[in-house]
């Protein structure tokens, strides 16, 4: 995700931008991103940017040509994962190059190499929706026919959970590679509005591809406003799944 992509001319575009820009009360970077500032691998000056934080105190920041994402050890994110799934996704889907991960003993870090894409969830695309949702819907349907046959076999998500309050899980509608964390920032599209990436995949694993849809359909909502769920399901080929479409929402809010 590009900061720039996010910000206006003159600074943040909008409150929901400010949000997600500016380190909050208590926060500061972390030293791993003061270690990494020297140089980047053009080896000119870096100026670190903040490109994103969440509500566990994970933050993403742009280091020149890599992004750094770090997450507190009280957040309780296994960075690990992900960087795992990255280094399977090379060559098998687009996604950012993995370079390296660690832990600076306050939190685990990983960092990847910054790609010619910006977030799907962006100001740029917020303003011209129906591009960004086929878009999103294109990424999942690539994503979903990725052969599953050389997934690990201990990679686990939440999409194969069943708690017992949700009752019976409805059979799988068909095993694919799923995102485990489809919403649409987690999308990057290109400079004229075509699917490039995914990121965040710390939950890629195998399971039905409602529980991508179900949680992306419900995240269009979210960045674009109602009445978006028709195009995407059109773009994505398939005919809205009430009853999985009802069981992941409830299954993934249980997970939150």
């Amino acid at each position: 995700m590009n900061a720039s992509d996010l910000r206006g001319a003159d600074g943040p575009d909008d409150e929901w931008t400010l949000r997600y820009l500016m380190l909050g009360p208590g926060e500061s970077p972390p030293l791993i991103v003061e270690e990494l500032c020297g140089t980047d691998t053009a080896s000119a000056p870096v100026v670190p940017e903040l490109a994103w934080r969440n509500a566990l105190g994970g933050q993403t920041w742009r280091l020149g040509d890599r992004y750094l994402k770090w997450s507190p050890r009280a957040a309780g994110i296994d960075l690990g994962r992900e960087a795992e799934r990255l280094r399977w996704l090379e060559g098998r889907f687009p996604a950012p190059h993995l370079l390296g991960s660690g832990d600076d003993g306050a939190g685990q870090w990983m960092i990847t190499a910054a790609l010619d894409a910006g977030s799907a969830a962006s100001a740029v695309w917020r303003a011209r929706p129906e591009q960004a949702v086929r878009a999103v819907a294109e990424g999942l349907r690539r994503l979903h026919a990725v052969p599953v046959a050389g997934v690990p076999l201990h990679w686990e998500s939440w999409v194969s959970r069943t708690p017992q309050e949700l009752g019976a899980r409805p059979p799988v509608d068909a095993p694919v590679l799923v995102h485990g964390d489809a919403c649409v920032p987690n999308t990057l599209v290109d400079a004229e509005g075509r699917f490039a990436a995914i990121v965040d995949v710390g939950d890629l694993a195998v399971g039905d591809r409602w529980a991508d849809l179900a949680v992306c359909a419900m995240s269009l909502e979210w960045n674009y406003g109602t009445g978006w769920d028709g195009v995407f399901y059109e773009a994505y080929g398939v005919r809205p799944d009430l009853a999985r479409i009802a069981f992941y929402r409830a299954l993934r809010d249980s997970e939150s």
